[in-house]
């Protein structure tokens, strides 16, 4: 895959776990769930989000965030899928990625985002979407490195992260705390 297919042509991403497939609005009502769960809110990633906290508590809201969504991929800022549980085709949630343009020493790095309902914000489902972004994320976004915010009360989180390889990046992103950094192997 070269640069910007995934624009282009949005892939599906499978493992014994979780299919990771691009967000559309049919998504609008498991989501939901998801992101009208305030124990799972403090969890996501929303730096940079114009305010936004992905705390939504309407499907009217709901189906606005992935009308944004789809404007993004279509403009290559960046790329949303849907979180899908195997077992279940259960929708537990959604994450980010896109390729950082920037004037700092984070230029030209890949920046991933993991929502999950609070009750699916444990190692096995974490560890199931960082073998998929390691697998495949570091080519599909012509990234060196990729970061992610893992925020201290996320020991799920973090532990799924450290065991894959990220590192804690111990400075600001920004702004911003809490990041953690893998380089592509």
């Amino acid at each position: 895959m070269i640069v910007n297919d995934i624009y282009e042509q949005c892939p599906t991403y499978t493992n014994d776990i979780i299919k990771l497939r691009q967000t559309i609005l049919d998504d609008a009502k498991e989501l939901l769930k998801c992101y009208s769960d305030e124990k799972a809110v403090p969890f996501f990633n929303s730096d940079n989000c114009n305010g936004d906290n992905f705390h939504y508590m309407s499907i009217e809201r709901m189906k606005q965030a992935i009308d944004f969504w789809d404007y993004s991929y279509k403009n290559k800022y960046f790329v949303r899928w849907t979180v899908v549980l195997n077992a279940t085709q259960g929708k537990i949630g959604t994450i980010e990625m896109f390729h950082r343009i920037a004037d700092d020493e984070f230029n030209h790095y890949g920046v991933l985002r993991i929502d999950l309902q609070s009750n699916y914000e444990k190692q096995k489902y974490i560890d199931a979407i960082l073998e998929i972004a390691d697998a495949n994320f570091f080519k599909a976004f012509n990234v060196e490195f990729i970061i992610t915010k893992a925020i201290p009360d996320a020991v799920e989180c973090i532990a799924s992260l450290e065991r894959k390889g990220y590192l804690p990046l111990n400075r600001k992103l920004e702004i911003h705390d809490h990041y953690f950094i893998r380089e592509k192997r």
